[in-house]
């Protein structure tokens, strides 16, 4: 009789320790799989910013550039400066005195002073007569059918004297009176339409400085490269030249005309094509702007630049999102598989087979770390030194950081409608 109760609890120990071993090697084959995965993610990823570093950041890092030939040029065509104003007397007292003196022999600067209480249709009445090539339109009414800043421009272009315009706005500062010099010589390149240029921002102390300079010039390796690669995208307002006739031929801003913003980078993104576009890059031919110093205007202008970058074209938002989704992935990957890695030793937990790699994914990793770095910090001084080379390696991180949240933010909370000018 005592025979069977030990023969039933041997078959039960048997099934226990079958169970237990099967369940281990469960556990052991989904620790596989996920790392696996994470490891076949992040090497997935790191490919592609090595490939845009290696074969699109490296156009503009390794772009020869030039010093602007001054009254060489030839033939030498009119431009019309634009600059539109609302209540920037102040900035306009400073900055047409450096337009109406660039070295240039035919041109002319337009002001549109848009509805302005600042008392800047005095002082442009008084500057007229003391600037050489200085025009003014006042604005009075704002148009119910588009939005002001647009409107503005298009009565720019309408009255403009010469067949190209250079834009900018009343808080920039050209670097030199070489500026539109330097800005109209990439027109002599057959087909060319478009020049984009470059405009950083005052460095001041601060992280949003920080913040505001390393995205501004990230933004800028971006456009300026894929441009270079016959992929332009975008231009910035701040320092943008094209001829009349491009703007008439697609009809303006007609497509998004009741769009806040927009202006400079959905015009380019519709009149750009691989070959009517080339890029200004010598400091002569930069624009200084003033950054915003609270949180909450940065992030009001870029919520604005962000929903206006979901009306470009497919193939543009298909390229920008794999270069900000590789980036974001590099760092948030990484850091996923070095967790991983850390709790699976701290559990006694082998991973022998992962070993290559892991050693092969972090291998990559420092490259792209070591490249970015090296790049990025050569268009960095390119570009105006925005971001010190020590610095490179933050702005790296940062940046990662930022398109996370700043583009999940976008997605969750704009809703609102938009105003401003």
């Amino acid at each position: 009789m005592s025979y069977l109760p030990s023969k039933v609890r041997c078959r039960r120990l048997c099934l226990s320790l079958r169970a237990d071993t099967s369940a281990y090697i469960f556990d052991k084959t989904a620790t596989v799989l996920v790392i696996l995965f994470l490891l076949a993610s992040w090497l997935l990823v790191l490919v592609v910013q090595l490939f845009c570093l290696l074969f699109l950041f490296s156009r503009l890092a390794f772009r020869p550039v030039s010093a602007p030939k001054g009254a060489t040029v030839a033939p030498v065509m009119g431009v019309t400066v634009v600059v539109c104003a609302h209540n920037e007397h102040d900035n306009l007292l400073e900055l047409l005195p450096l337009l109406t003196a660039q070295n240039y022999p035919l041109y002319e600067v337009l002001v549109m002073d848009d509805r302005s209480t600042d008392l800047s249709d005095v002082l442009l009445e008084e500057m007229v007569h003391l600037l050489p090539n200085l025009r003014y339109i006042r604005i009075d009414v704002e148009a119910d059918h588009v939005t002001p800043k647009k409107y503005a421009l298009t009565i720019a272009l309408k009255k403009a004297m010469y067949p190209t315009v250079l834009l900018t706005d009343a808080d920039c500062r050209p670097a030199s009176d070489a500026w539109l010099t330097g800005m109209v010589e990439p027109l002599q390149q057959p087909g060319t339409e478009i020049v984009l240029g470059v405009s950083p921002y005052e460095r001041k102390p601060g992280f949003l400085n920080f913040l505001i300079r390393s995205e501004t010039l990230f933004t800028a390796v971006q456009y300026l490269s894929l441009a270079l690669a016959k992929r332009p995208y975008m231009g910035v307002g701040r320092n943008l030249l094209y001829r009349r006739e491009v703007f008439f031929r697609h009809k303006g801003f007609y497509s998004h005309m009741r769009v806040w913003g927009g202006d400079d980078d959905l015009f380019v993104n519709e009149a750009a094509t691989p070959h009517n576009v080339a890029v200004a890059l010598h400091a002569d031919t930069f624009t200084t702007s003033a950054p915003k110093e609270t949180w909450a205007d940065w992030q009001r202008q870029k919520q604005r630049h962000l929903a206006v970058g979901k009306r470009y074209k497919t193939g543009d938002k298909v390229r920008l999102g794999i270069i900000t989704a590789s980036h974001v992935l590099t760092w948030v990957l990484g850091l996923g598989v070095g967790l991983y890695v850390l709790w699976l030793a701290m559990s006694g937990q082998k991973t022998a087979l992962l070993n290559p790699l892991l050693l092969g994914a972090t291998g990559l990793f420092v490259l792209r770390f070591g490249l970015f770095w090296g790049i990025v910090g050569r268009i960095s001084n390119k570009l105006g030194k925005q971001i010190a080379p020590f610095a490179i390696p933050l702005t790296d991180l940062i940046l990662a950081i930022y398109y996370c949240f700043s583009t999940l933010r976008v997605a969750l909370t704009w809703r609102r409608k938009q105003g401003g000018w």
